[in-house]
C-alpha cells in the first residue's frame, strides 16, 4: 500500500522539517476537531492492543510490537476485513473493552478531537460469549475515564451477520440507549450484503428514535449508496467514495444535503483509491456536497486526523479556510441537538488554534 510520505512527495521515512512545515503540522494537531466515522475497535493504540495480545499468550504472527505495526498493511479491502477479525479475537472479556475504550479516549483527547460519534460492533463478540448490553456498559466505563472528549456510540449491526441477526442486535441495543448509544450503522462486506436487506431493521431503528448511517460506496459502487438512501433512508452515508460513478447520485446527495463521512487515507490504505491525489473529496467539496473528513480505523492504518488534514492541504490543495469548513461540516452533520452544535461551533471558533 502507498505510504503517506509518498503521497506527500517525500521519500518513505523522510519528514519535511522546514520551519513552515513544522508550524503547519503543529496547527493540524492543535486545531479542534470532530469525528463522525471512527471505529473504536480500529482506533485502539497499538501498545494497548499489544497488552491484550500478551494477556492471551501472544501470537506467533506478531512476535514484537514492530511486527504488529507491519501486520496492519493490506492487499485489498478483503484482506483488511480478515485482519480486523484477527484483531478482534483478542477482545475476550468485558474488562478488555473498558481497557481499549479508556486508551482510545486518551488518544482522542491528545489529538484535540472534542466530539466523536464512534462505531462499535458488539455483535461480533457473541462467539466470545459476551452480550451487547455488558459490552456497551464496559465501553462507557472506559470512555468516561477521559472527560476531555465527548464520545457518543453508534452500534454497527454488521451486515455480514444478516438481517435477522441485525434485528436481534437492535433490540438488545435499545436496552442500553441510556449509555449514550445514539444511532446505528452497517459495516462489513458491502458488496455481498446490499443495503436493501436491512430496510426493515432501519425502519425499526427510526421508530426507536435512533439516528442512522450506513457504509456505502466503499467496497461497492453507486448502487450501494442509492440503496442506503432510498431503502434505508439514512441520515448520513459512510464513505460514499464511489458515488461519483453515477453523476445523478452526486446531484441528489448535494440537493438533499446528505452528509458523507469521508475517510481519505483509509480509502488509500484499503486500495479503494490508488492515492490521495485521486480521492474524490475535493471534487465533492467543489460540487457543494456536504462532506466531512474522518479517520475510520486510524491505528490499523497508521494514520491520524492531523495527517488527514495535512494530506488534504498538501495534495488536494485545500486552503486553511476550506479545512476549517470541513471541520465545521462535521459539527453540522453530527447528531447533536441544535443548541449543542452552536455551543461546539462557538468553542471551536474562539479556540486559540482556530485561526493561528
Amino acid at each position: 500500500m502507498p505510504e503517506i510520505s509518498q503521497n506527500l512527495g517525500l521519500m518513505p521515512g523522510q519528514a519535511d522539517t522546514t520551519p513552515e512545515s513544522i508550524t503547519r503540522t503543529d496547527w493540524y494537531h492543535r486545531v479542534p476537531k470532530v469525528e463522525l466515522h471512527l471505529h473504536l475497535e480500529g482506533a485502539i493504540p497499538l501498545d494497548s492492543l499489544w497488552e491484550l495480545i500478551q494477556k492471551y499468550g501472544g501470537d506467533s504472527t506478531v512476535p514484537s510490537l514492530s511486527a504488529l505495526e507491519k501486520k496492519f498493511c493490506y492487499r485489498d479491502f478483503s484482506h483488511f476485513i480478515q485482519t480486523w477479525t484477527w484483531k478482534n479475537s483478542f477482545l475476550r472479556e468485558y474488562e478488555d473493552f473498558t481497557h481499549i475504550a479508556a486508551a482510545v479516549a486518551r488518544d482522542l483527547h491528545a489529538q484535540n478531537i472534542r466530539y466523536v460519534e464512534a462505531f462499535y460492533a458488539p455483535s461480533e463478540f457473541y462467539r466470545q460469549g459476551l452480550n451487547i448490553q455488558e459490552i456497551t456498559a464496559a465501553l462507557r466505563k472506559g470512555l468516561s475515564q477521559e472527560s476531555g472528549t465527548e464520545v457518543a456510540l453508534v452500534a454497527d449491526l454488521v451486515r455480514d451477520s444478516g438481517a435477522a441477526s441485525a434485528a436481534a442486535s437492535l433490540r438488545e441495543i435499545a436496552e442500553v440507549r441510556e449509555l449514550g448509544v445514539i444511532g446505528i450503522g452497517i459495516g462489513g462486506t458491502e458488496h455481498m450484503f446490499p443495503p436493501e436487506l436491512f430496510a426493515d431493521v432501519y425502519g425499526e431503528a427510526r421508530d426507536l428514535g435512533l439516528h442512522t448511517t450506513a457504509h456505502a460506496g466503499e467496497a461497492a459502487g453507486a448502487e450501494s449508496v442509492w440503496g442506503a438512501v432510498r431503502k434505508l433512508r439514512v441520515d448520513r452515508i459512510g464513505h460514499g467514495t464511489r458515488a461519483e460513478e453515477d453523476p445523478r447520485l452526486l446531484d441528489y446527495l448535494a440537493e438533499h444535503r446528505i452528509p458523507l463521512e469521508m475517510c481519505p487515507l483509509s480509502n488509500v490504505r484499503t486500495a479503494v483509491v490508488d492515492s490521495i491525489s485521486q480521492h474524490p473529496i475535493r471534487r465533492y467539496f467543489e460540487r457543494g456536497m456536504l462532506v466531512t473528513v474522518n479517520t475510520d480505523d486510524p491505528k490499523m492504518f497508521g494514520t491520524s486526523f492531523a495527517e488527514e488534514l495535512q494530506c488534504l492541504h498538501d495534495t488536494l490543495h485545500f486552503s486553511d479556510d476550506e479545512l476549517r469548513r470541513l471541520i465545521l461540516n462535521g459539527i453540522d452533520s453530527s447528531w447533536l441537538r441544535r443548541e449543542r452544535k452552536e455551543e461546539l461551533r462557538s468553542s471551536f471558533e474562539s479556540d486559540s488554534a482556530w485561526l493561528s
